[in-house]
């Protein structure tokens, strides 16, 4: 056994370096679609390598004058910010203030200092004079090998076959090009394990490891791909390898993140359509375009709905106030996913200029970004939202939705009118609110801790206390309030802010509130009238200890308009009603009237009948073309771009996109197209990696010439088109990988492969691969007994209102554990789950300290340890000999070697009989922690 892992060692290292090419292709994405528009529109000008008077001698359009600096050192220290001068620069740090025209806005200097904590990666070798005109001009779609079409290649003719089918011919080709032989086959106890958690993530039973082992059938390993591809469970699987891609979560990630109550119907839906094997082509025409495609019954329509789920779910800001720039970051969001997702391109480089590597020009992204223009995706209000859409139902239960409905709206409407009565006799009335008679924690602003120059104004005819504040609209960044609460109680509070608000006020304040689970940064539109009594607006519900960092800074930093402060309120949450005050001395009858309204259509809203919904979109009244952004700005519009796709993908059939559509559904049929040269070749590569545990192509989300060149591009190009005349089945090209020699080689690779491709680009033997997060769970989970089958349906716990501090309780399959952008089970973080902010085609393995730390103290593994060993000592007929036998076939799927059995059995021996109940649980958990339980051979 140890002469295993000593190979394992080996692979390990192997594996870390098969990933540096792709997180150089990351690092060169951010650095075009974030770092080079930034030094280009802010501090080229000033300092050029082209010019001789480059200020302070500093060049910043090379990587070599980055590092080299100017007259006061070195511009960058990579991976160390506070170090850098270019970092201290552009935080207006001391004498230091860059560019000096103004400061930076907030999400520029984040990314550059981001920039600079990964090393400060930089593709640019070249002086030139002038960067728009002189920088490398991309290659034509033709001269790139992924953008040809795809060949109908022949199956190649070698020495000695020794293969099961195609596949085989073209990797021995190979092999005796480079004089090297395949490896032999795996045992079959490593292939019934093998085939187990990669078809299925979970472990094969002691029985079934058995009952393989003792079928000498010829056909007895057809026979077992066939059921595990039947079976419910491989739909868990690999739906769960599509929602790494599909940067899947139950929450938005970005500012005050919400919740995504409904994003588990697009999961299950994913899961339910690898069950069934939908056409891969179709599969992605219903995520983009689904809900415009013809049905046949209630069914299918909702799925087609659930499905354009993918375009509504990345992560996304929801309080940024500028809407332009929302709506363009969702497009580009949208973009980018589905250009890495499906085509294997990096399109968001093109936001800002041509792409700088591949045939990508900005008119082609403005093109496709109409599409998506074109697209609802965004209900905005002061805190925009997604949208959710009404799922089809039977009859009956529609027409009382419907009859629901309308009494809503008449009440809605009737509160409407109300409003705007109240809204008037108010006008004509000064109210001056005394904080007493609001609820609550009431703090004046008389009663907030200053910073600068705030002036004390009474000119609005509504107002709390004695007055409220305002910054005049001068020194900005200069002006801060800070207000502190006493709590008596610890626990969750609703935080509401007053303020005045007028068309001249600022419409992007920064408020940061600091609370129990660290500090949250909300922006709140001044120019709105605030929505709550009029006079306040939330800014969300967190969590207050007693004592601790407990309070809330308002700023007048890069606000441009008056800023506003009158008062703030803490509300005990689910102890008063969102209604925030009172009713206040002098309160009208129509304004008690309103609150009783508002209160009756809260509990009509709740009493309706359910009405499933899922996150979605829907195509706006108006298609149109959009405006290219230059450099990326909203706000500095170019020409008009009209609806269109990638010039440099040529598909056989004309595919126009109709005036009066959005052109989703053209896009789906373009992308799903059977003679796109891009996505079957994207996909094929995708199955192939999750199987071999490389791709063909390596960089499995680039096919740019930021990528890697295919190993074996006729072999890619063969299970394409194997692929597509198979109706774009995953299954038939699962089992036809699968049921290859290739795939069921041994992972021992020979002396002379470790020498000439310690990579094993060739595929000379089979690559070791660790399990993935879930399966290490799910194995676990199941060899405890614990593990819960149940499929679909919403997992989180319900009343959940935030993502911190969940607690993750549930033993059902990993895949339907809730999944958050800022807060994931600690054995997710621990195991390289995949960002779910991004598109993850190849996830990263790391070996860490914390993983072993984690099997050997985490209470889940002790606890699961100790429930495994329970069920073993029920078997009071087991001799000691036996009962290790029995562990490591649950665990390992293999009877123990001599060695092994020797260890175990001694350690055993060493403790008495009642000694013997504690020393079982030790076995199992030391069983977890070997690299044979965590790496297939």
């Amino acid at each position: 056994m140890l002469g295993r892992f000593g190979v394992l060692t080996l692979s390990l290292v192997i594996f870390a370096f098969q990933n540096v090419k792709a997180e150089d292709a990351r690092d060169l994405e951010f650095f075009e679609k974030k770092i080079r528009p930034a030094l280009v529109e802010n501090c080229i000008k000033c300092h050029s390598s082209a010019d001789k008077k480059s200020k302070g001698g500093l060049a910043l359009d090379t990587k070599e004058g980055v590092a080299r600096g100017g007259e006061t050192g070195p511009a960058v220290v990579p991976g160390k910010p506070e170090l850098s001068l270019l970092v201290k620069a552009i935080l207006y740090d001391g004498d230091l203030k860059m560019p000096p025209k103004g400061k930076l806005s907030a999400e520029l200097i984040a990314d550059l200092t981001q920039w600079v904590k990964m090393g400060a990666p930089d593709p640019r070798t070249k002086i030139n004079a002038d960067i728009a005109k002189n920088e490398k001009k991309p290659l034509k779609g033709e001269n790139w090998w992924s953008f040809a079409p795809i060949a109908n290649v022949k199956v190649p003719a070698v020495t000695n076959n020794l293969g099961r089918n195609e596949i085989d011919n073209f990797i021995l080709s190979r092999l005796e090009k480079d004089h090297l032989t395949p490896s032999p086959e795996a045992s079959k106890a490593i292939l019934v394990r093998r085939l187990y958690f990669d078809l299925i993530g979970l472990p094969p039973t002691p029985e079934q490891v058995k009952a393989f082992l003792s079928d000498s059938s010829v056909d007895a390993y057809e026979k077992l791909v066939d059921n595990l591809l039947k079976s419910q469970h491989f739909g868990e699987k690999w739906g769960r390898h599509w929602l790494d891609i599909a940067r899947f979560s139950e929450s938005s990630g970005g500012g005050r993140t919400a919740l995504f109550p409904d994003s588990w119907r697009y999961r299950d839906y994913v899961i339910q359509a690898f069950n069934n094997d939908k056409s891969f082509n179709r599969f992605l025409l219903e995520q983009i375009a689904g809900d415009l495609l013809p049905t046949k019954d209630n069914r299918e329509s909702a799925d087609n709905i659930i499905a354009t789920s993918f375009l509504a779910l990345g992560p996304t800001n929801f309080e940024r106030q500028d809407k332009k720039i929302l709506e363009m970051d969702v497009i580009d969001e949208q973009l980018d996913t589905l250009g890495k997702a499906i085509l294997g391109m990096t399109i968001g480089c093109a936001r800002c200029h041509d792409h700088k590597f591949d045939p990508i020009p900005t008119h082609d992204y403005y093109a496709l970004a109409g599409i998506f223009k074109s697209t609802k995706t965004l209900i905005h209000d002061n805190v925009s939202r997604w949208i959710d859409r009404k799922l089809p139902v039977d009859a009956e239960t529609e027409k009382k939705s419907s009859e629901h409905d309308a009494k809503v709206a008449l009440l809605d409407n009737k509160i409407k009118e109300l409003k705007k009565k109240t809204t008037t006799k108010a006008d004509a009335v000064k109210k001056i609110i005394d904080p007493k008679d609001l609820d609550g924690i009431v703090i004046d602003d008389t009663k907030a801790k200053k910073v600068g120059a705030w002036t004390v104004s009474k000119f609005s005819n509504s107002f709390i206390g004695t007055g409220y504040l305002h910054d005049e609209n001068k020194n900005k960044g200069e002006l801060t309030l800070s207000f502190t609460p006493e709590f008596t109680k610890a626990g969750k509070y609703e935080v509401l802010l007053a303020y005045q608000a007028g068309t001249t006020r600022a419409n992007d304040v920064p408020v940061t509130i600091f609370h129990g689970d660290g500090e949250t940064v909300v922006h709140v539109d001044m120019q709105k009238n605030p929505p709550i009594d009029g006079r306040f607006v939330s800014l969300g519900q967190f969590r207050f200890e007693n004592s601790g960092q407990n309070f809330v800074l308002i700023s007048n930093m890069d606000t441009k308009g008056h800023v506003t402060v009158d008062a703030l309120q803490f509300l005990p949450v689910g102890e008063t009603e969102k209604v925030v005050k009172t009713p206040a001395k002098g309160e009208t009858v129509d304004a008690k009237e309103l609150k009783k309204m508002e209160v009756e259509l809260k509990e009509l809203k709740a009493k309706g009948p359910v009405r499933p919904v899922a996150m979605s979109v829907e195509d706006e009244k108006k298609p149109a073309g959009i405006n290219i952004c230059i450099r990326g700005n909203v706000h500095t519009p170019g020409p008009l771009v009209p609806r269109g796709f990638l010039s440099a993908v040529k598909v056989n059939n004309t595919i126009k996109i109709p005036d009066n559509a959005s052109g989703r559904k053209e896009f789906g049929l373009w992308l799903g197209d059977d003679s796109n040269p891009l996505t079957a070749r994207v996909y094929a590569n995708r199955v192939w990696s999750w199987l071999l545990g490389s791709g063909l192509v390596r960089t499995t989300d680039n096919f740019g010439t930021t990528g890697e060149a295919p190993s074996h591009p006729e072999l890619l190009d063969f299970l394409a088109s194997g692929f597509i005349k198979d109706n774009w089945s995953t299954k038939k090209l699962v089992r036809k990988i699968v049921t290859s020699q290739t795939y069921r080689q041994s992972s021992e690779e020979s002396t002379l492969a470790q020498q000439k491709d310690p990579e094993n680009k060739t595929f000379s033997h089979m690559n070791r691969k660790r399990l993935e997060v879930e399966s290490i769970r799910d194995a676990i989970l199941m060899v405890s007994g614990k593990l819960d089958f149940a499929m679909g349906g919403s997992t989180i716990t319900p009343g959940t209102s935030s993502e911190y501090g969940y607690k993750f309780t549930d033993y059902r399959r990993s895949v339907y554990t809730p999944i958050f952008r800022n807060n994931l089970p600690e054995i997710f973080e621990v195991f390289d789950f995949p960002d779910p902010n991004l598109v993850v085609g190849k996830r990263n393995v790391s070996t860490i300290a914390p993983q072993a730390l984690y099997l050997m103290n985490n209470s889940f593994i002790i606890a699961k340890s100790g429930e495994a060993a329970l069920h073993l000592l029920k078997e009071n007929t087991l001799s000691e000999s036996q009962k290790i036998e029995s562990v490591y076939f649950q665990v390992l799927g293999r009877s123990p070697t001599p060695a092994e059995n020797a260890k175990v059995m001694s350690f055993l021996q060493e403790k008495s009989e009642k000694e013997k109940a504690q020393a079982w649980p030790l076995v199992f958990q030391a069983m977890f922690s070997t690299l044979d339980f965590r790496y297939l051979h």
